[in-house]
């Protein structure tokens, strides 16, 4: 019998962040709110994780209401028709010696899924200082937002487009094991309460 680890999320300590060119001068940045995580693997070893990755649509933020409303509409996410954004993949790559894992695995959103690659370093495994063991990842890929039916542009009149087809994925990740999440979150809470 395998001994089966289950990861949750340690949202406190996480984000997912997108960034798309501007103009075609610039970046702008963007990130999703609310958002979960779970992982489950054999032991501590993350090459044997399955992956399910849940993000709601219409929390997306660019710290601009007009924008953001903007995308949360039938020409970006569609929220209102498309609530989930989803991954999932089944396994993790062997470090290279650079230290990045190859992570393969289907995005799905608006409908449509795509299989994507994304890079994974681990940061490792460290107990907290209530004891609870954590471990950190860092992610990061590209993906072009048309092949998920995200296709509004406007062409600009000295060439090029305003918002870049091609968009940059980061993401930090905390994990916690699932059987100690909500003890760790009663402390935290108990401490933020106490100061």
């Amino acid at each position: 019998m395998t001994n089966e680890t289950k990861w949750s999320l340690d949202l406190a300590h996480s984000y997912i962040s997108f960034k798309v060119r501007h103009l075609m001068i610039s970046r702008v940045k963007g990130s999703f709110k609310n958002f979960d995580v779970n992982i489950y693997t054999t032991g501590r070893d993350f090459t044997t994780a399955n992956i399910d990755v849940w993000i709601e649509a219409a929390s997306v933020t660019t710290n601009d209401a007009t924008r953001d409303a903007h995308l949360k509409g039938q020409e970006f996410f569609d929220s209102d028709n498309h609530k989930q954004i989803t991954f999932t993949a089944n396994s993790i790559g062997k470090m290279d010696p650079d230290g990045v894992h190859e992570l393969w695995g289907e995005l799905t959103m608006k409908g449509f899924t795509k299989v994507i690659r994304l890079e994974v370093q681990f940061g490792g495994i460290a107990n907290d200082a209530w004891g609870n063991e954590k471990a950190g990842f860092t992610v990061s890929g590209k993906i072009n937002r048309n092949d998920w039916g995200l296709n509004w542009n406007t062409a600009l009149e000295t060439g090029g487009f305003l918002v870049s087809e091609e968009v940059m994925i980061s993401c930090d990740l905390q994990l916690i094991k699932s059987t100690q999440k909500n003890l760790v979150m009663e402390l935290e809470n108990s401490e933020t309460a106490t100061n």
